[in-house]
């Protein structure tokens, strides 16, 4: 991967992680605004917390060379699971928002760990 497209992927990557422990932990820590908009599907406050968890601990994976494609499928997963939902509320603005999300993690996935030289 040349100069630009890795430190671009850098950035993006930043990015993603800071997303996924600012909303995982907004979803662990049980926020109203996400009980609320999970709410509308029936979970559960302790469903929440679990999904809360899973996306910190793909944040986490992110980060880990050996696990990077994987935490980034299950952020990817989260997230498409949101914009399923947002979709069967006819909620099109919802679903746009997530849609930003959903393909920064696939154009991180196509870019690739940047620093896979560097780690033998």
């Amino acid at each position: 991967m040349e100069g630009f497209a890795k430190y671009l992927n850098i950035v993006l990557i930043l990015i993603a992680v800071f997303m996924g422990f600012k909303q995982g932990w907004a979803m662990l820590s049980g926020k109203p605004e996400m009980l609320e908009l999970f709410g509308k599907w029936n979970f559960s406050k302790y469903a929440v917390m679990l999904v809360g968890a899973i996306t910190i601990l793909s944040a986490v994976l992110i980060v880990i060379p050996k696990t990077f494609v994987w935490g980034n499928f299950l952020m990817a997963t989260g997230i498409l699971m949101i914009l399923c939902f947002q979709l069967l509320d006819m909620n099109l603005k919802g679903a746009a928002i997530e849609l930003p999300f959903l393909i920064l993690n696939l154009i991180i996935i196509y870019l690739q760990y940047p620093f896979k030289n560097w780690i033998q």
